[in-house]
């Protein structure tokens, strides 16, 4: 597997060698390979690229598209949008983190779950609202929580 992703990194690097702007498509490609993105990897971009690691550093953490850490097989964002939060999210982020033992933002140990925050999912109609990964519940309860987190493996 590690050699692999050596093999397709330096595919990328090799794609965008000598062209301008290609930092955040290289980024991307980047992540989308190793799930995140891997100092050292992001060390091989600069040099690629000819940059300082410090500008391939910042773009990756201006933007919000970008990881540093390993994320989980599946994201899970509750909303915290106001219709959310007047009915009751906090409770439904509480179970969620209660149930996985971790905190929001954090990714459980076996890189199963990574709680993402998020300010609003656009289905106010539904609150509270949560998605795992494409897929959402509306009108949660706190009873609802460990039911739907058993359906992802």
């Amino acid at each position: 597997m590690v050699i692999d992703q050596e093999l397709e990194l330096e595919k990328i690097l090799e794609k965008y060698t000598g062209k301008k702007g290609a930092l955040i498509p290289v980024l991307q490609e980047v992540q989308e390979l190793y799930g995140y993105l891997p100092e050292e990897a992001m060390k091989r971009v600069a040099n690629s690229l000819k940059i300082s690691f410090s500008q391939v550093f910042g773009v990756a953490t201006f933007y919000a598209q970008f990881h540093l850490k390993p994320r989980g097989r599946h994201v899970i964002r509750v909303c915290s949008g106001t219709a959310c939060h007047v009915r009751g999210s906090d409770k439904i982020i509480g179970e969620v983190e209660e149930q996985l033992g971790i905190k929001s933002g954090e990714t459980t140990e076996d890189l199963r779950f990574t709680i993402e925050p998020v300010a609003c999912l656009g289905a106010c109609g539904l609150a509270p609202v949560m998605m795992i990964d494409e897929d959402s519940y509306g009108r949660l309860t706190r009873n609802k929580v460990k039911g739907i987190l058993d359906k992802y493996e």
